[in-house]
């Protein structure tokens, strides 16, 4: 599910950021992106992410802007002077001339030393409150979108229930077509008197039972309204959603292959372009 939230808290002469950001996906799939000092925290980060977002592709910056260096880098003047000798032996031995030994021995491992910075728990306290505001933000955002999807997906349900009424106009229209045509293919090939009345009407009965929709289309509307059921809950649905989809998709499809009307596959093809744009949306809920 889409999302982004972004906050940012003062500590001592650092502004510590964090900014959230995520697209859709069927899984969680977190990046996180921290400064060196912080990675003994990643694994804490990435369990508290997972239970607070719980699905989607999802990048996590934490970001430090520092007002002074914290970070002092010291010389080894020890190794320097070694290398020093080192060259100068390396000239005479060799009777050649360096002009200029630093930049060669800044280029040399270990020459410099950095001193390793030290995550406080202070500073700690301060990135969880600027990660729980980001969070928080984040939420804010999934909900706004979160309620402009829900009603997205009632105005498509509401095509489909409103679709499958529109069907029944043509359904006696249908069977009637049917019983002629095949009472007319029989009559075509035998004699009018040599016809079982009683047996033809049989066997019309059963095969114009292998279009009547009526099971499909109750089974359709119940899909439906467990689909708008479901949508209410507040645990996460969106997998659930998932598979209801699914549900109204087999319908749709079976009254399709019943259908044998051609206006009726019209409504059929509208059905199931509805259907698409649900199963969309879908993948965006958690």
């Amino acid at each position: 599910m889409t999302g982004f939230g972004i906050a940012a808290v003062e500590f001592q002469q650092k502004t510590i950021s964090v900014e959230i950001k995520s697209v859709n996906s069927k899984f969680f799939d977190l990046t996180l992106r921290l400064p060196p000092f912080y990675r003994e925290k990643e694994m804490e980060l990435r369990t508290e992410l997972m239970r607070l977002i719980e699905r989607g592709k999802t990048e996590v910056t934490f970001s430090i802007e520092s007002q002074e260096s914290n970070k002092k880098t010291n010389f080894n003047k020890p190794l320097i002077k070694a290398y020093i000798e080192e060259f100068k032996k390396i000239d005479s031995e060799m009777n050649i001339s360096t002009p200029n030994y630093l930049q060669l021995i800044f280029m040399m491992p270990d020459v410099m030393i950095n001193e390793k910075m030290i995550l406080s728990e202070d500073e700690w306290t301060a990135a969880s409150r600027a990660m729980n505001f980001a969070t928080s933000n984040f939420q804010n955002f999934r909900l706004t979108e979160g309620n402009a999807m829900e009603k997205d997906l009632r105005q498509h349900i509401d095509a489909i229930t409103t679709g499958v009424k529109e069907l029944a106009k043509y359904e006696n229209t249908r069977i009637e077509l049917v019983r002629n045509r095949l009472r007319g293919s029989l009559e075509e090939f035998i004699q009018i008197n040599n016809i079982d009345r009683n047996r033809l009407e049989q066997e019309l009965v059963y095969y114009i039972e292998k279009f009547d929709i009526s099971e499909e289309k109750v089974r359709l509307k119940s899909h439906c309204e467990y689909f708008l059921q479901t949508m209410k809950e507040d645990s996460s649905a969106g997998k659930k959603l998932s598979f209801i989809a699914q549900e109204i998709g087999r319908e749709i499809n079976t009254i399709g292959s019943k259908a044998n009307d051609a206006e009726m596959q019209k409504n059929v093809v509208i059905l199931k372009d509805e259907l698409e744009k649900i199963k969309e949306q879908v993948l965006n809920i958690l």
